[in-house]
C-alpha cells in the first residue's frame, strides 16, 4: 500500500454510498486490517458516553481485540446492560467496565477520572472522548457553563487534563499513547466566541450555533494536546468526524427538521450503521499509519480536506477555522481558567 492510500484506505467505499450496512468499513473491519485482533492484550481504553450507539461499537471492537475496555456512563442501570452486552458479544478476555460520570458535573468527571485511574492502575493508552449532546435548547451545566460548550468541550478538558499525567506514562516508543476527540462537520457553523463562550448576551444563542463552537472546541482541543505533548511526552492526538448515524443525539431536533432529513434521499445514503459510524473514531486511535502522529481532523477513514460548503450537512470537509494555533492556546487557557484544573506533567 501506498503512502497516500495509507492515508485513505476505504475512499473507494465512500465514492457512493447506498446506506447503513453497505460496503463502508466498520470499526470490527478497522482493527482487523490493522493487525489489532488478539494484539491489544493489556491495553487499556476509555470511552467516554458508552453505553449507546458509536460509543458501544467503539468499546465492543476494541474489546474483541482483546484491551481493558472502561467507559462511562450517566445511567448505572445502562451501564451494566451495556457491560454485559459486550461480555454476550465479543470473544475478547480483557477487562470491560463502567465508570458513572454525569457530564453536565465537573465534580462527577473528576471524580470519574481517579475512579479509572483506580481501576486501571493508572494506565491508559487510548482516550476516546465520544460523548456528547446537540441541539439543546438554552440550558446551564452544574457550574453555569453553556450547556453544549460545558458538555461538549469543558467536561473532556477536564476528564483530558486529569487523565493526561497517566496517558504520558504509559507511552512508550512503540506505541504512543493516543487522544481521540470526536466533533462532528456542524463545526463549520462556528468557532469558539471568546467574548461570550456561554453565549449568553442578548440574542446571541442559537442551539446549533452553539453546537458547533462546542464542536469546534473538540478539535482544537486535540491540536493542542498533539502539539504540546506529542513530541514531549509521547501523547498524540487526533479529532474526527464520525459521519451520520441516527441515534440518541438528535433527540432535541426539531420533528419536521427530522421528517426533512428523513426526505433527503442524498443524506439518507449516507447515514452509516452504528458500527459503520465508529470507523473513523478506531481507525484514529488504532491506526497503525498514525503512529507517532497526530494534530488533524478525519472524516470518511482520511485527512479531511476543505470544505466545499460551511453549511450542507452530507460534505465531510473541514473548515478553515479548525487549525489555528492561537486559537488553540487561548482556548486552552481559558478551559484552565473555567474550570480550575490544569496539567501537570
Amino acid at each position: 500500500m501506498s503512502a497516500s492510500e495509507s492515508l485513505s484506505p476505504y475512499a473507494s467505499t465512500f465514492v457512493a454510498p447506498t446506506g447503513p450496512g453497505d460496503a463502508r468499513p466498520t470499526a470490527l473491519k478497522v482493527l482487523e486490517d490493522n493487525d489489532a485482533i488478539g494484539n491489544w492484550t493489556g491495553r487499556a481504553i476509555l470511552v467516554t458516553g458508552g453505553t449507546a450507539g458509536i460509543g458501544t461499537e467503539t468499546a465492543r471492537a476494541f474489546h474483541k481485540a482483546g484491551a481493558d475496555v472502561y467507559f462511562t456512563a450517566r445511567d448505572e442501570k445502562k451501564g451494566a446492560a451495556t457491560v454485559e452486552d459486550i461480555r454476550k458479544t465479543s470473544s475478547g478476555a480483557g477487562k470491560v467496565e463502567f465508570l458513572l460520570m454525569d457530564m453536565d458535573s465537573l465534580e462527577s468527571v473528576k471524580s470519574a477520572a481517579q475512579t479509572l485511574l483506580n481501576l486501571s492502575n493508572n494506565k491508559l493508552n487510548i482516550l476516546i472522548n465520544n460523548a456528547g449532546i446537540m441541539g439543546t435548547p438554552q440550558s446551564t451545566t452544574k457550574e453555569g457553563f453553556e450547556r453544549q460548550f460545558g458538555v461538549n468541550h469543558l467536561a473532556h478538558y477536564v476528564l483530558t487534563a486529569l487523565l493526561l499525567p497517566a496517558l504520558a506514562a504509559t507511552s512508550t516508543p512503540a506505541f504512543n499513547s493516543r487522544v481521540v476527540t470526536v466533533s462532528s462537520s456542524a463545526h463549520r457553523f462556528s468557532p469558539p466566541v471568546f467574548d461570550d463562550v456561554n453565549l449568553a448576551a442578548p440574542g446571541a444563542y442559537e442551539p446549533y450555533r452553539a453546537y458547533g463552537q462546542s464542536k469546534t472546541a473538540n478539535i482544537w482541543l486535540a491540536n493542542y494536546i498533539d502539539r504540546a505533548f506529542g513530541d514531549a511526552h509521547g501523547v498524540r492526538a487526533l479529532s474526527v468526524h464520525p459521519g451520520a448515524i441516527w441515534s440518541g443525539l438528535y433527540s432535541y431536533a426539531d420533528e419536521a427538521l427530522k421528517e426533512a432529513w428523513a426526505g433527503d434521499a442524498a443524506l439518507m445514503a449516507k447515514m452509516q450503521s452504528p458500527e459503520q459510524g465508529a470507523a473513523t473514531t478506531v481507525w484514529a486511535a488504532a491506526g497503525k499509519v498514525w503512529e507517532g502522529k497526530g494534530g488533524r481532523y478525519l472524516a470518511e477513514c482520511q485527512v479531511a480536506g476543505p470544505a466545499g460548503s460551511m453549511t450542507a450537512l452530507i460534505d465531510p470537509g473541514v473548515a478553515p477555522h479548525a487549525y489555528d494555533p492561537q486559537g488553540e492556546d487561548r482556548l486552552w487557557e481559558l478551559s484552565g481558567e473555567l474550570t480550575g484544573v490544569r496539567v501537570r506533567l
